[in-house]
């Protein structure tokens, strides 16, 4: 591993990779590896896996030091290209995120830290705020069926409601402690536990695949650990928000797709049907009603 600089940057052959997902991310990639100098002092390379951009910026930040363009040959989706820029490095530790996310100084450096409290810690995530400064909730509960159909349901209307409360456990002060499932727009992953479950299911092309692998991660007996000392602030949007009607519709069949999975077998098709019904039904009013998508 190499020495690193005064200021941490990148490194060759270090112990940390940055991976993000790149789709015409614009002026956004620049703040995210501009900030990200200041949040890690340790050396790093930034692999960034392009999902057919064609803005030219992730062309551009690839002409930076430590910072390399790895061309996906199509849109595989967020999982998908983030596995295949993991699987490009050697680093142990692999720092999954959008790159419309800016990091506050030293926020990469303090999730490192959290690595060597967590020894048995698959995947770490720190406080992720908005622009405007407020939380959002993005260590969470696993959906249950009925936490699910509650928050499905009222969350978009009645935020105070006991399912959406159950579910995005985001009340009150934010402490260091275990959560079934992290967002995966900053993911701090350690390798080891990545590769044994097999990265992200690329059949999700987009949501519900950071909630997917952190199950799967705590069924191997890994744990995902929420940071909250850590902070990092995401647009959020960026690369969809022209897109809306084919993100609603992604963001309900992956629902179904994980749902799906917890509920398999043939005496469960009946409330396969259920569910595939009600989420389609809605996706119709999500698109209708933009504040039923902003619930989720």
């Amino acid at each position: 591993m190499s020495e690193p600089a005064a200021h941490g940057g990148p490194g060759s052959n270090p112990a940390l990779a940055v991976v993000a997902v790149t789709f015409s991310p614009g002026e956004a990639l620049d703040r995210f590896l501009d900030t990200l100098e200041k949040a890690v002092a340790a050396p790093y390379e930034v692999v960034l896996a392009d999902n057919g951009s064609t803005d030219g910026a992730p062309q551009r930040a690839a002409g930076r030091p430590g910072v390399r363009l790895l061309e996906t040959g199509g849109n595989l989706g967020y999982g998908g290209a983030a596995n295949r820029g993991v699987a490009s490095t050697r680093a142990p530790l692999v720092l999954v995120a959008n790159p419309d996310v800016t990091f506050e100084p030293g926020a990469l450096d303090t999730l490192l830290e959290a690595v060597g409290r967590w020894p048995h810690g698959g995947a770490f995530g720190p406080l992720i705020r908005r622009p405007d400064g407020s939380r959002y909730p993005s260590a969470r509960a696993l959906p249950s069926l009925w936490r699910g159909i509650g928050h499905a349901l009222c969350g978009w209307w009645w935020s105070g409601n006991p399912w959406t409360r159950a579910y995005r456990q985001d009340r009150g002060v934010p402490v260091e402690r275990e959560a079934g499932w992290l967002s995966g727009s900053c993911l701090l992953l350690r390798r080891q536990a990545f590769d044994a479950v097999g990265g992200f299911d690329p059949g999700y092309f987009m949501y519900f695949e950071d909630t997917d692998l952190c199950e799967r991660l705590g069924r191997a007996g890994w744990r995902c650990v929420y940071v909250p000392s850590a902070t990092v602030i995401h647009e959020g949007a960026h690369a969809t928000r022209h897109h809306r009607g084919a993100m609603v519709q992604a963001h309900h069949r992956s629902a179904y797709r994980y749902l799906s999975r917890r509920y398999p077998g043939l005496r469960n098709l009946p409330l396969r049907a259920v569910l595939r019904a009600g989420l389609a039904a809605r996706a119709g009013l999500a698109r209708l009603l933009p504040e039923v998508g902003r619930g989720t």
